[in-house]
């Protein structure tokens, strides 16, 4: 294996937490095209899912070559590296940290060279059953201890089978959410759990085909969306074309905060386009929980669709009362309460001029740990609100999230901790209302039992036992050690 800057992956201390992270996937199979380029176009669109790291492989058919490095895309990648990186087919992976380290050893793709050939590959979400995947290893000589290092060794360690055959083999043993983007030297693959918590399309080109976390990457790079890659289903393409096969029966369980918070609002999910959802979600908020007020504000960019719904379904005017920077990442991943308190002054600020006098509707899309919120609302004051009432998208985030979003433990949600009036208080608001969790999934128009609402009412549809080493244990995480899993849902 070569990295184009000369750089090879070092051991990782083995007593460092493996990375749990919400990160977006690209893949490419596209003869003739530039393929790095076409990888870095799909990752500017995934930009949002992770913003600590990036990477592109390629091949040409003969050879992988690997390019990852910390930073932005447009940080990492220059016109000279990409020119770096030939051939007709790539992954490329984006990345931010929520309890693995930030460095570059930890950046994707992966790569791990056997039986004659390279595999490299690219994960979001995250597995819950890494420790007995790693036992599986005959030699784990390279110290693998993040859930994607795991799978990458397996698949490409192979011996005696073509990695469909090791792919077909290894999922249906793998529990967790993971959405697979991976590559040998002339075929791409995409794979997605049986519970199909993270999203994940596939999209054609002229002359090729596309997999992304969502669709948004579809649209930048030119590629027709045709389909989601479905749950438990694993995709090949080559030459012969789009193949696909079944490694375990569907059991859709779609991630919920996708529709609140993580993904584009110009993405299509199970048919249902984002900003539409999130949109319905605050004219749905208007009704249930209404307030005499001079202006309706979002928190953006994520709060404004609600909004913007919010004002339609009160009739109370919307305004635009705060001005974002764009160039500063999601404050609720920064790996320091001290940064993400300190990140809010560097992300948003008031325009006096709307503000000053106003009772104010802030609508959010979710409370986390609250110093966003209580930062917000001193913020708000302090430039003349006169009131300020704080509704909220989503339910209360209650529980910790195994699949692959940083909701850190129990003990440090808010809405796991205090009730509504406490966290009212807390953050200083006038009033403070959340959306219901049954008109929030009413707003999806999908069925409550395809969905995974962990975050909000703690049940799990992925069975987490106590001494699965995923984002925490669980006694730490949900104070129930006890019980020795977390139930699964209907």
């Amino acid at each position: 294996m070569s990295y184009s800057d000369g750089r090879l992956t070092s051991e990782i201390d083995p007593h460092e937490r493996g990375p749990q992270d919400a990160c977006g996937v690209f893949g490419v199979w596209a003869p003739g095209e530039e393929v790095s380029k076409l990888t870095y176009f799909g990752l500017y669109a995934l930009q949002h899912r992770g913003q600590e790291s990036a990477g592109i492989a390629t091949s040409d058919g003969e050879r992988i070559v690997v390019y990852k490095d910390m930073g932005l895309v447009s940080q990492v990648f220059t016109e000279a590296t990409l020119d770096s990186l030939p051939g007709h087919l790539a992954v490329g992976h984006c990345r931010y940290s929520t309890t693995g380290s930030p460095v570059w050893e930890n950046a994707q793709p992966t790569f791990y060279t056997a039986r004659g050939g390279g595999l490299a590959l690219g994960h979001n979400g995250n597995l819950i059953n890494t420790p007995e995947l790693a036992a599986m290893l005959p030699d784990n000589r390279l110290g693998a201890t993040t859930d994607t290092e795991v799978l990458t060794q397996l698949l490409g360690g192979s011996q005696g089978r073509s990695i469909e055959e090791a792919a077909l083999d290894l999922l249906p043993k793998v529990r967790g959410a993971f959405s697979l983007a991976f590559m040998d030297e002339t075929t791409l693959y995409a794979a997605r759990d049986p519970q199909g918590v993270r999203p994940f399309v596939l999209g054609r080109l002229s002359d090729g085909w596309v997999v992304a976390s969502e669709t948004a990457a579809l649209d930048i790079v030119g590629a027709t969306p045709v389909r989601e890659i479905e749950p438990g289903e694993l995709v090949t393409i080559d030459e012969r074309g789009v193949r696909s096969l079944r490694f375990a029966p569907a059991a859709p369980k779609g991630c919920l905060f996708e529709y609140v918070y993580l993904a584009r609002p110009d993405t299509t999910i199970a048919g249902r386009n984002v900003n539409s959802t999130r949109v319905e979600v605050g004219r749905r908020l208007a009704k249930a929980q209404p307030v005499d007020a001079d202006l309706v504000i979002p928190v953006p960019e994520s709060g404004t669709p609600a909004a913007v719904g919010y004002a339609e379904g009160s009739g109370i005017p919307f305004a635009q009362g705060l001005v974002k920077n764009s160039y500063v990442g999601r404050t609720f991943i920064q790996p320091s309460q001290t940064l993400r308190q300190l990140g809010i002054r560097l992300k948003l600020n008031p325009l006096r001029d709307v503000i000053d006098g106003r009772r104010l509707v802030v609508v959010d899309d979710s409370i986390v740990r609250g110093n966003t919120q209580r930062a917000l609302v001193h913020m708000l004051r302090a430039a003349g609100a006169a009131e300020v009432h704080v509704r909220i998208s989503s339910p209360p985030v209650q529980w910790p999230c195994y699949y692959g979003v940083d909701f850190a433990t129990r003990s440090e949600l808010v809405g796991g901790n205090l009730d509504t009036e406490e966290i009212r208080a807390s953050i200083g608001a006038d009033s403070l209302s959340y959306m219901e969790l049954d008109e929030l999934v009413a707003a999806t128009e999908l069925p409550k039992n395809r969905l995974c609402r962990a975050c909000f009412d703690g049940v799990y549809p992925i069975e987490v036992d106590a001494d699965s080493r995923g984002k925490y244990l669980l006694e730490k995480a949900c104070g129930t050690p006890e019980s020795g899993s977390v139930p699964a849902s209907a």
